[in-house]
């Protein structure tokens, strides 16, 4: 773990990424040694930093302490945040704030082997997003959402949550981006208000429209979801996971294009 460049795992209960959540982060797969997709993940971090008035790290010394961290470890998530720094109490951030950065290397997590080829169930989650256009489509600190709505089961079977808006709108799952495919028209729900821009989501929706693939971002309710020909959910760890039952309902996996498929993993695995 590196701390500002620095071997440690220490940092001041004072950082308001501890106090507020006041920061961001990325979770990028490590791929036979590859960091995989770099540049999209730096410049989701950069354009968040800017949205949140907070000092964007030098993209060199950044990737060199992301290569220093994995150390030549073939597979594994690499997850970088930035905080806005340490800034004393109240939460009007100072003027002149140094930011504090930190990068781990964590390994692989447990997912399922047949994840990929049998799909994966997916619940509905009671605990709501809420509605905060300012925040929307940022990745930063604060998910209490998420972690109330994963807290909400246990069964192993199920691998994912459906997080819905107050407005009743489907959105995203606690850990991942959702996809419809309805007469072959690829659907996404719109995170206009709420949710987080995977940095999978947005590659899959540049590569459905060099695949000739119709893409809508739209609201989605559950009546689109029961009328979908097949669910798939993304992140920029699983890539893209076929929903096989949502709900108790089940679903195609056939029709999620295999050029898609072969696309994502293609950049996922550097071969592009």
């Amino acid at each position: 773990m590196l701390i500002n460049g620095v071997q440690t795992d220490r940092i001041s209960v004072l950082d308001r990424g501890v106090q507020y959540g006041d920061g961001l982060f990325e979770t990028i797969a490590i791929i036979d040694g590859h960091i995989c997709l770099w540049e999209r993940h730096l410049q989701r971090l950069c354009d968040g930093c800017e949205r949140l008035g907070i000092v964007a790290p030098a993209p060199e010394k950044l990737f060199a302490e992301a290569t220093a961290v994995i150390n030549n470890h073939p597979k594994g998530v690499l997850k970088i945040i930035v905080t806005r720094g340490v800034g004393g109490r109240g939460y009007r951030p100072p003027i002149d704030v140094q930011p504090n950065r930190v990068l781990y290397y964590s390994p692989w997590p447990d997912y399922p082997e047949d994840a990929w080829l049998k799909g994966i169930s997916m619940r509905i989650c009671a605990t709501r997003l809420g509605i905060n256009p300012a925040l929307a489509q940022l990745k930063h600190l604060n998910r209490l959402e998420q972690v109330l709505a994963r807290s909400e089961w246990t069964d192993p079977v199920i691998f994912e949550g459906l997080m819905f808006d107050s407005n009743e709108h489907a959105i995203e799952g606690t850990m991942s981006n959702l996809f419809l495919i309805k007469d072959a028209v690829l659907i996404t729900p719109d995170l206009s208000r709420c949710g987080v821009a995977g940095i999978m989501r947005g590659l899959i929706i540049e590569l459905a429209a060099t695949l000739n693939i119709s893409v809508v971002i739209k609201d989605v309710g559950l009546d689109d979801l029961k009328a979908a020909d097949a669910l798939f959910i993304s992140n920029s760890l699983i890539g893209i996971v076929p929903v096989s039952a949502f709900s108790g309902q089940p679903y195609s996996l056939d029709s999620i294009p295999s050029a898609l498929l072969n696309a994502v993993d293609d950049h996922m695995s550097g071969r592009y």
